[in-house]
């Protein structure tokens, strides 16, 4: 295999553009939010100072902190900035330790690692845990999370993602916001979490509509910088770590200004749905058009097989793709040659070849380990998707 892909390398030198497809690992920059960012009075004031540099730091914090809020469609007060989306998903998994008899912590199998690898560290550390199973699309089904609950009566957390970055599955909160809630009538509240960082800006997200209690996004997801996040609480409260007291002693530690206020504009320019409107149809059809032409494909397999070309319970942003006797890594080697970024999996684990999503959905582990993954956005054109199905035909004929 190895040769053969040095052999596909030196066959396909040509000074052709670049051709990203691995935006579920990160997207490319917002030029609009981040000129916006550039172009601001940047206030470098520490925002907990009283002096009046300070004073316009905290003011640029709260005015990024209210424009996120409005996207969202709730209360600035329930918005805190973190340093990303792990951190957003961390801080509500821990505090369960800060509070006595919290109860079981359940995750579904289908969580990005920084929930489930936490999840485990929370076993290390005594607190009880559990799975929600996913059934062959990779969805949380109304169904599994009350069969779930109903094993473990006990459960005080429920960690849902919204879309699945390895395969772009869509669960439906709103119906699983409905399962819980009946599954535990008369018994104490169950918090409902929802990793929303490949929702945000590609599908439509309801955080006051599903009742979450909390929900965690990243910037560098949807166009802005690395390092700044979002967690979003209904509730307050009792963070494991503390410091400075700062974001009202949920995530303490100086706050991120210039992360926050491009956060927000990228918020805005990304998830207002009379913005992002436009965008989505424009990928779907983009997405309609590649995996048709995939399943024209003797050697490809779509994970899972069920799904469709135009498939609603799946983003148009996502999708996982097999080649029968071609291992991933080869093939997104062979493809990087070609110019073409594609990935195997989730960055975060790409070190690893288990795919704990995949055998959670029953996917054969010969099949997994042919899968990639391929992500598309914004700038993703026609022109990029006829020249990456070119690509993997060019590919199939020496592998």
């Amino acid at each position: 295999m190895k040769v053969k892909a040095e052999m596909i390398s030196k066959t396909s030198e040509r000074a052709a553009p670049r051709r990203y497809f691995d935006w579920a690992a990160t997207a490319a920059t917002d030029p609009a939010a981040m000129r916006a960012l550039i172009d601001s009075d940047f206030p470098f004031g520490n925002p907990s100072s009283a002096h009046r540099e300070g004073r316009d730091a905290r003011e640029a914090l709260e005015a990024a902190r209210s424009r996120c809020a409005r996207v969202l469609g709730v209360p600035p007060q329930t918005v805190f900035f973190t340093s990303g989306g792990t951190e957003a998903n961390c801080i509500p998994l821990y505090s369960t330790l800060a509070r006595q008899g919290s109860g079981r912590v359940l995750a579904s199998l289908g969580e990005h690692s920084s929930v489930s690898e936490n999840v485990k560290s929370l076993e290390r550390l005594g607190r009880k845990t559990g799975s929600i199973a996913v059934d062959s699309a990779g969805r949380v089904t109304p169904a599994l999370l009350s069969q779930a609950l109903a094993k473990h009566p006990d459960a005080r957390f429920a960690a849902i993602m919204s879309v699945n970055n390895e395969t772009g599955t869509i669960s439906d909160i709103a119906a699983l916001r409905d399962a819980l809630r009946s599954a535990t009538a008369g018994r104490p509240h169950v918090h409902l979490h929802c990793d929303i960082a490949q929702a945000a800006g590609k599908i439509d997200v309801d955080l006051a509509g599903w009742d979450a209690d909390s929900a965690s996004l990243s910037a560098h997801k949807i166009g802005g910088p690395r390092g700044v996040g979002l967690l979003y609480l209904r509730k307050p409260l009792d963070a494991l770590c503390r410091g400075g007291g700062q974001e009202k002693k949920v995530r303490s530690g100086t706050e991120n200004v210039a992360g926050a206020m491009a956060l927000a504009a990228c918020l805005e320019s990304r998830a207002l749905p009379e913005k992002s409107g436009g965008d989505r149809e424009k990928a779907r059809l983009r997405w309609k058009r590649l995996l048709g032409a995939l399943k024209e494909i003797d050697r490809c397999r779509l994970i899972p097989e069920e799904r469709g070309i135009d498939d609603e319970r799946f983003s148009p942003y996502i999708a996982q793709i097999a080649f029968r006797d071609v291992p991933g890594e080869v093939m997104a080697r062979a493809l990087d040659d070609m110019g073409f970024a594609v990935s195997t999996g989730a960055a975060c684990s790409s070190a690893s070849p288990e795919r704990p999503v995949l055998a959670a959905m029953g996917v054969a582990d010969g099949l997994s380990l042919e899968g990639i993954r391929v992500s598309q956005g914004w700038s993703t054109t026609d022109e990029d998707i006829d020249g990456l199905l070119a690509a993997i035909a060019e590919v199939l004929k020496f592998l």
